[in-house]
């Protein structure tokens, strides 16, 4: 092995055994701060952070439109009043 390959693998000991007492002394603040971190990251996908943006082409947005028409109740049937007149029933 290389000197500075041997040098990264002492780094990467230290910063383990460094990481591994800040979790066995902290592990609930560790924890909490994890949710916190992931809940962020969840948000941020959930709002668009993934979704690909092309700069030439126009932005295109949906809504949804809801129209509230009052209940009118129809109106009453047209009434015809027809006048029976006895005398023009050609009957004598």
């Amino acid at each position: 092995m290389q000197p500075w390959q041997i040098k990264g693998l002492e780094l990467e000991v230290s910063a383990l055994k460094h990481l591994d007492g800040f979790i066995h002394e902290h592990a609930l603040y560790f924890f909490i701060g994890a949710i916190y971190l992931l809940m962020a990251l969840l948000v941020w996908v959930f709002s668009g952070g993934l979704r690909r943006r092309f700069p030439n082409q126009p932005h295109v947005s949906a809504g949804i439109g809801i129209i509230i028409q009052p209940h009118t109740p129809p109106p009453p049937p047209i009434i015809i009043i027809h006048e029976y007149d006895p005398s023009d029933d050609g009957v004598d």
